[in-house]
């Protein structure tokens, strides 16, 4: 074959997978900012790592001119983007920009409300019922019933008072209500959230909404004693919203930002609203009722990182990097190198002094029935050690020595 047509070929079959390689998120995200009650110069950035860290959005961060400023400078063009984050609390937006954000949504436009938004724009009719409920600003039962949880029962409360509070912040355990919306779907059913405020008596038009999950608001910590919605998920016209209670920020996010569940339940419900599915997979460290889990940087952990976490594990600390190592084997099923490099983490926590008993007992549960003889020689020198020679001795009868 001619030199010339071999080139050709050779080049048409490469162009694809150099396209693959540069190919950027599917999805455009505009987060607004710029005025709000609560820090949004910390609120913000984690927002839009968060979402960037999906893969699926490439993020922009638009901030409003400064509160008491010329909003009809304010005027962004939705059209752009499949989905726009909300971290506002401010001045209201000029007509034409308010006309435009319904047209978006009406029109397909994905939205996500996060945390205090809630209390933006308590006298703009299109955007409450778009988030379904809010709180503070002058709100009460002219602007729609108090929204909680009785038991299995959802209630729709018409007393008269004022919507939005909150008692004191700390960790909540949160239960999801709706385990067939594709943003729950596969989540506990219970799972504990970091440090946060817990957002009660909130109202509104609560029309095409749908309660994703609750949050007890003890009354030890000045709550209500009700079940307070936390996750909500709205339709307007085509468009999609998920409006988020949790996530008070903090330095570098803060525990209710650095939570896995609030992390993940945000990337799911980002992705819904802006295309009307999830196909994340639910992570390893996601939490369950028995422990906050926390990600400090944010991105999910890799499994190295995991074993050198793993070391300091007590009986009272959350499972989340045992959890990661094991879902880590399980992937690695049915391949031998893949194992072995595992096999070698494990080793190496065995040997290290600094490890702790209760470490060294998860490694070797799971070296007991998938170790190689290149862990044995390190199980039984822990035969000699009082707190470990237990497992260490079970271990090495499973592996038959």
């Amino acid at each position: 074959m001619n030199k010339k047509y071999i080139f050709i070929i050779l080049a048409a079959l490469l162009i694809p997978l150099i396209n693959g390689c540069n190919k950027k998120p599917a999805n455009k995200a505009l987060i607004i900012t710029g005025q709000n009650n609560h820090d949004w110069k910390l609120s913000s950035p984690v927002l839009g790592q968060i979402l960037e860290e999906t893969g699926l959005f490439s993020v922009d961060i638009m901030t409003t001119p400064q509160q008491g400023g010329d909003m009809i400078k304010f005027n962004p063009d939705f059209s752009r983007y499949k989905l726009v984050v909300l971290d506002y609390v401010g001045d209201p937006w000029s007509e034409k920009t308010n006309s435009e954000f319904v047209d978006y949504v009406k029109n397909g436009g994905g939205v996500v409300v996060y945390h205090a938004s809630c209390m933006a724009f308590p006298d703009w009719k299109e955007y409450n019922e778009m988030t379904g409920l809010g709180g503070w600003m002058n709100r009460n039962e002219k602007d729609g019933p108090y929204v909680y949880y009785v038991g299995n029962q959802l209630i729709f409360d018409t007393t008269r008072g004022p919507a939005g509070s909150h008692g004191d912040a700390h960790e909540f355990e949160v239960r999801t209500r709706n385990t067939g919306h594709p943003v729950t779907k596969g989540l506990p059913v219970r799972w504990m959230h970091g440090t946060d405020e817990l957002y009660q008596q909130l109202r509104g038009p609560a029309k095409n909404m749908q309660v994703l999950a609750t949050a007890f608001a003890d009354t030890s910590f000045k709550g209500t004693g009700r079940n307070e919605p936390v996750l909500l998920a709205l339709e307007y016209g085509k468009g999609r919203i998920f409006n988020t209670l949790l996530g008070h920020a903090g330095e570098g996010g803060g525990p209710a930002m650095q939570c896995t569940g609030f992390i993940v339940t945000l990337q799911r419900g980002a992705e819904w609203a802006a295309t009307g599915a999830v196909t994340q997979i639910i992570p390893a460290d996601f939490p369950t009722a028995a422990a906050v889990v926390l990600r400090p940087g944010i991105r999910e952990i890799t499994t190295c990182e995991a074993f050198e976490m793993i070391t300091d594990y007590d009986i009272q600390k959350s499972t989340r990097y045992y959890t990661q190592i094991q879902a880590a084997i399980s992937d690695a099923a049915g391949d031998e190198k893949k194992l072995s490099g595992l096999e070698k983490k494990m080793v190496k926590v065995l040997k290290n002094n600094k490890a702790t008993a209760e470490a060294k007992k998860l490694m070797l549960r799971e070296l007991s029935w998938m170790g190689s003889d290149y862990c044995i020689k390190p199980i039984k020198e822990l035969v000699n050690v009082p707190e470990l020679k237990d497992e260490a001795e079970f271990a090495l009868e499973r592996l038959g020595k």
